[in-house]
């Protein structure tokens, strides 16, 4: 039997995340917040997970939309509650935390 680790919530098998990434072309911040969120989902969400990247630049009207205010950021549309994470995504156990993947 494995001992699962009280800090992070299980995944359902069923349950699959849906992210939107809003980024600004090919800027540094938005490049890393990519690779970064694409590092995360993979390692802790593996096939659970649909990611759409959002170039505003290409796409201002969903942008304008979703009322974006910072830029790159990650919008968490399921599960409940919906959830804005701003910046590049390096701190890892922040985004873990707004997902809803790791206790506080």
């Amino acid at each position: 039997m494995v001992e699962q680790d009280p800090d992070y919530n299980d995944l359902d098998e069923q349950q699959s995340y849906i992210l939107r990434l809003f980024v600004t072309g090919a800027s540094p911040n938005s490049s890393r917040a990519i690779s970064n969120l694409k590092q995360i989902c993979e390692t802790y969400l593996k096939d659970n997970y649909e990611l759409e990247i959002i170039d505003v630049y290409q796409q201002p009207m969903i942008a304008e939309k979703e009322q974006i205010i910072a830029l790159p950021m990650l919008l968490k549309v399921f599960p409940s509650p919906v959830r804005r994470l701003m910046g590049d995504l390096s701190d890892t156990e922040k985004v873990l935390i707004g997902l809803g993947l790791k206790k506080y």
